[in-house]
């Protein structure tokens, strides 16, 4: 069953979730292109956000408008928190998702991200700002506490339902854990016993066997896919297909991956500018690389070469691992 927001039907519910460095707008279209419930942008900070000239702020292209993204904002400070929800409604954004999960030091040293659940008040304040600022649905992404002496997050999703978030994402993890050992998706289901807006539960959803087990510890009414999705960009909708039975994606194989490759490559060049865009695209052509077993030599000249052209033409062969699979 798909989860409704408002107007906004999660179909299915299986999410990507934000990734710094990672789920920028290029990625975030391939994912969705194959089929997903919801894609949701990097983590923007949003004093920075507010405080960002327009061009800044267009740069970060957040995918305002888009019907199938979240627009994920971070910070310490009501007031910041509830401008910076007021300018990505006002550009067109649907859902608002508010970070209080993100395990990182110089997030959590900033009193932001998963160092929220270290006090309930201050992070309901932010809440209610958020809330109160914008007319869209606001949604929660967080952990299941700071550590394992302090599992709050059945405190805190009930008193961010009673304060009008519309949906909670929980990471089966505590902020100590970062994202070692496994995710406990047993302990999601204390918080969906908590509240009645829909829960999605998240870490280690890697494909649709994982994401099957999520459900049936949990109880959660969807999953969310982070680390999984790397090098894959169909596992959104391949785990949307198999446990919800929308349409089954084509992953792309022989020549069909690259010419995925190529264009999400092309993508990133366009977005982000020649120099930029190549580096950050040696990331995700890594990870293409890593699933296609590319040999270890040719793997190295794709990712160390600045010339575009010589990245596309090298492509065919560093991703002959997969043709051959395919035409086999």
């Amino acid at each position: 069953m798909p989860v409704t927001l408002a107007d906004i039907a999660l179909d299915p519910p299986v999410l990507l979730a934000p990734m710094a460095g990672i789920t920028d707008l290029p990625f975030r279209r391939l994912v969705a292109s194959f089929g997903a419930g919801l894609v949701v942008s990097e983590m923007v900070a949003s004093q920075e956000m507010v405080e960002a000239k327009a061009s800044v702020r267009a740069r970060a292209e957040l995918g305002f408008g888009e019907n199938a993204t979240a627009v994920q904002l971070a910070g310490r400070e009501a007031h910041w928190m509830a401008e910076a929800a007021r300018i990505a409604e006002g550009q067109g954004a649907r859902i608002i998702d508010i970070n209080m999960g993100c395990p990182a030091k110089k997030v959590v040293g900033g009193l932001s991200g998963s160092a929220l659940m270290r006090d309930l008040d201050h992070a309901l304040r932010l809440i209610d700002a958020v809330v109160g600022a914008v007319n869209v649905p606001v949604t929660l992404k967080t952990r299941l506490g700071w550590d394992d002496k302090t599992l709050n997050a059945p405190a805190l999703a009930q008193r961010a339902e009673t304060a009008g978030i519309r949906m909670i994402t929980i990471h089966g993890r505590t902020r100590c854990q970062f994202y070692k050992g496994t995710a406990k998706w047993g302990a999601i289901r204390a918080v969906k016993d908590a509240v009645s807006i829909p829960v999605i539960a998240n870490g280690d959803i890697t494909d649709a066997p994982a994401a099957a087990q999520a459900l049936r510890c949990s109880g959660a009414d969807g999953v969310m896919v982070g680390r999984g999705i790397q090098g894959q960009p169909w596992l959104v909708a391949e785990i949307g297909a198999a446990l919800f039975g929308t349409p089954t994606p084509v992953a792309p194989q022989g020549d069909a991956l690259v010419a995925m490759v190529a264009a999400h490559y092309e993508d990133m060049l366009a977005f982000y500018g020649r120099d930029l865009g190549g580096k950050v695209a040696r990331k995700h052509l890594g990870w293409y690389m890593d699933g296609a077993g590319t040999p270890p030599a040719l793997r190295k000249e794709v990712l160390t070469t600045k010339d575009p052209g010589a990245v596309l033409k090298a492509l065919p062969l560093a991703l002959a691992q997969t043709s051959q699979r395919a035409a086999a």
